[in-house]
């Protein structure tokens, strides 16, 4: 795998990017439309706010616009696209969000952690779908250059 450096930075960028829209679509949806916050939900039940849970059906979908981008930038900047290329970043792509959303989101302990119950089971299905846009972005992307 030529370049895997390169391959970790471009996805840790997009994961960055797609972390910082849906955290400015939550601010936007307490303080433009006015929906509860986290804090003010009291954190009870599902209580991560409405503003918050109104966003989660749109996560996959950052996805699915913001990483086939980095993915297609990463591929163009290899001397040559292989499939196997295509399979590792995927591999590489996919469990580097789970390892960083297990460790970020659920065990570091701040102000937005969520419990396991509460990132694995009650963000179903959305999750998920983030989940398989990750593994096939680089797919996606391949798709892409070999069709243009």
């Amino acid at each position: 795998m030529e370049r895997i450096g390169f391959s970790v930075l471009y996805f840790l960028i997009g994961y960055i990017v797609i972390t910082w829209i849906g955290f400015l679509h939550t601010v936007f949806n307490i303080k433009v439309l006015k929906m509860k916050s986290m804090k003010e939900s009291g954190g009870k039940g599902k209580g991560l706010g409405e503003a918050y849970n109104k966003t989660k059906p749109w996560h996959p979908l950052y996805n699915l616009i913001i990483l086939p981008i980095f993915a297609y930038v990463y591929l163009k900047g290899l001397d040559t696209i292989t499939l196997s290329n295509v399979i590792v970043t995927s591999i590489i792509w996919g469990t580097s969000a789970i390892v960083i959303d297990l460790v970020g989101w659920v065990l570091i302990k701040h102000p937005l952690s969520l419990t396991f119950r509460r990132f694995y089971i009650e963000y179903q299905p959305w999750i998920t779908f983030v989940y398989l846009v990750m593994y096939a972005s680089p797919f996606i992307a391949y798709w892409i250059i070999q069709t243009l």
